[in-house]
C-alpha cells in the first residue's frame, strides 16, 4: 500500500514507524528537517521536507498512484486542504484527517464529504479522549476499557487487589467462581512484564490484567479481581475546553459536577452552557479554592487543561488533599509511563486515542478495529475471517491450529451477533469476527498477513 502521510510529530512518526516494511511504500511530508532526518535513519520510508498541503510536493510525494492520504499536522486546515488537493488534482482514493477544532467537528456532518470538502475518515481527538473517560466513569476500577464488534465484546485492563476473590488463586478458578460467565484473561502484566497466562497462573496483587467478555459481563469479571468501586458520585473537573465542557455535559445529569475554569470569560461562557453543573473561575492548584470545594469529598478528580505540567500538579495536590481517584490528560506521550500508576490513577493521551483510531482504518486485510493498549506497547484487534478452507489460513481452522505470533491470544468470537468466548477446539467460520490481544504491536502484521485471503493458499 503506499500511504503518504503529512506531519512528524507524535501521531505522524508513530503511525510511520508502525506501518514501514517490506509491503508499504511511506511517504513522510513535514517541513521539520530535523524530525525527517531522525525517523529517516530509523525507519525504511521516504521523507520530503516542504508544506503537504501543496500541489507541487503532494506530486513529488507521488500522489498520482498513492492509496491513502493521512494528514496529522498541527494545523486543521493545512489538513482540510491537503485532502481537498488530493482528491481534486490526484484522485487520491482514501483521506484520513485529525480535526481539533472542535468548531470543525460540529459541523462535520454538513462539511466533510465529496461534495464539499473530500475527507474519508475524520479523527477528532477530543471527542475519543471524552468517550474514553465516559467508559472508564461506567466502569469504576477499570484502567482502559476497548469495545468491539458492535459493543457487544470488550477488552478491559485492570489491577488486581487484595480482597478480590481471584487473587491467590489459578486462572482457571475463575470458571468455578463464575460458573455461568464465560471470560477470558488474555494477558497478565507483573512489575511490567508480559506474562502469557496458563490455567495455572496464580493472580497476584498488583498485577495488571487484561481480559475479553461479553461487555455485560465486565462488572462481574472485574468483581473477581478486586473489590468493586462504588459509582462515582462527585466529579471535579478542571480546564472548561472541548473535552472539560462534553464531560460536563454528559455527566451533569447523573452527578454532582464542579468545573473549574482559570479564564473568567471562559467561565461565564460555561455558565450559560450548563444547567446543573457548578461553574467556579480560579486556579485548580489553590489549595484554598479546593478546600473549600470540599476536595476530600470528590470521588473522581478530572485535570483535563491543554498543559500537562499544571494538570499533573493539579491532580497531586487533589489527590494529596483526599480526592479518591485522579484522571490526568497529558500531551506528551512520554509522561503516560511516568505518572500512572503512581499518586495518579489513570494517564490519558490523545495523541494515542489518536493513534488507535488511525490504526482502525490503515491497516491491511480485513482488520475493522485497533486498540491501541498499555500505553502503545500492545493493541487489541478485531479482525474478520474471509474466504474458505482453500483460501484463507483461519477459516475451518481450530483456535490451537492457528499459527499466530507469541504474544497473540485469540480471545473472542462473534458469529451471526452471538458472542463465544474462544477456547483452543473453537473452529473459525467465515465471515467470523475475531477478537485477538497481541501483547508486542510489532507482530501486528503477522497477524494482517496470517487473515489475508490467497487464491493460491492451500
Amino acid at each position: 500500500m503506499k500511504i503518504i502521510i503529512l506531519g512528524a510529530g507524535q501521531v505522524g512518526s508513530t503511525l510511520a514507524a508502525s506501518l514501514s516494511n517490506d509491503e508499504n511504500d511511506i511517504t513522510l511530508i513535514d517541513d521539520r528537517q530535523d524530525l525527517l532526518d531522525k525517523l529517516q535513519e530509523k525507519h525504511d520510508l521516504r521523507v520530503l521536507k516542504g508544506n503537504g498541503a501543496s500541489p507541487r510536493i503532494l506530486r513529488q510525494a507521488g500522489a498520482n498512484d498513492a492509496d491513502m492520504l493521512v494528514a496529522v499536522t498541527d494545523s486543521d486546515e493545512i489538513n482540510m486542504i491537503a485532502s481537498q488537493v488530493a482528491y481534486s488534482l490526484f484522485k487520491v482514493p482514501t483521506k484520513i484527517v485529525r480535526i481539533r477544532n472542535s468548531d470543525y467537528v460540529r459541523e462535520r456532518e454538513h462539511l466533510f464529504g465529496n461534495d464539499n470538502l473530500p475527507i474519508d475518515h475524520v479523527i477528532a481527538p477530543e471527542l475519543l479522549v471524552q468517550k474514553d473517560i465516559l467508559r472508564l466513569i461506567n466502569y469504576p476500577g477499570a484502567l482502559q476499557v476497548a469495545h468491539f464488534a458492535d459493543d457487544l465484546v470488550s477488552l478491559v485492563s485492570t489491577k488486581a487487589y487484595y480482597g478480590g476473590p481471584l487473587v491467590g488463586y489459578p486462572i482457571s478458578a475463575l470458571h468455578d467462581h463464575l460458573p455461568y460467565i464465560d471470560a477470558r484473561i488474555v494477558a497478565i502484566f507483573r512489575q511490567d512484564r508480559a506474562i502469557i497466562p496458563q490455567g495455572s497462573t496464580i493472580i497476584e496483587a498488583g498485577d495488571e490484567v487484561f481480559f475479553i467478555c461479553e461487555t455485560q459481563n465486565i462488572k462481574a469479571i472485574m468483581s473477581e479481581l478486586q473489590r468493586l468501586e462504588r459509582p462515582h458520585k462527585r466529579v471535579m473537573i478542571v480546564g472548561g475546553g472541548s473535552i472539560g465542557l462534553g464531560l460536563a455535559k454528559d455527566l451533569e445529569n447523573q452527578c454532582s459536577v464542579k468545573i473549574i475554569e482559570r479564564s473568567r470569560e471562559k467561565a461565564e461562557v460555561l455558565s450559560t452552557k450548563l444547567e446543573k453543573a457548578l461553574v467556579l473561575q480560579g486556579d485548580a492548584s489553590d489549595q484554598e479554592l479546593l478546600f473549600e470545594e470540599h476536595i476530600e469529598n470528590i470521588d473522581l478528580f478530572l485535570a483535563l487543561t491543554s498543559d500537562d505540567e499544571a494538570n499533573i500538579m493539579a491532580a497531586l495536590l487533589a489527590k494529596r488533599l483526599g480526592a479518591k481517584k485522579a484522571i490526568v490528560l497529558v500531551q506528551r506521550m512520554s509522561y503516560l509511563h511516568l505518572i500512572q500508576g503512581g499518586t495518579i490513577d489513570i494517564a490519558m493521551s490523545p495523541q494515542q486515542s489518536t493513534i488507535s483510531a488511525l490504526s482502525s482504518y490503515v491497516r491491511k486485510g480485513d482488520i475493522v478495529k485497533v486498540v491501541s493498549l498499555k500505553q502503545g506497547l500492545a493493541e487489541g484487534i478485531e479482525v474478520v475471517a474471509h474466504g474458505d478452507e482453500e483460501s484463507s489460513k483461519v477459516v475451518g481452522r481450530k483456535v490451537r491450529e492457528l499459527k499466530l505470533p507469541q504474544g497473540a491470544i485469540v480471545g473472542a468470537i462473534v458469529r451471526d451477533s452471538q458472542v463465544m468466548i474462544a477456547h483452543k477446539s473453537t473452529e473459525i467460520q467465515a465471515e467470523d469476527r475475531v477478537i485477538l490481544f497481541v501483547n508486542d504491536k510489532k507482530h501486528v502484521s503477522e497477524i494482517e498477513k496470517l487473515f489475508q485471503v490467497s487464491s493460491f493458499f492451500l
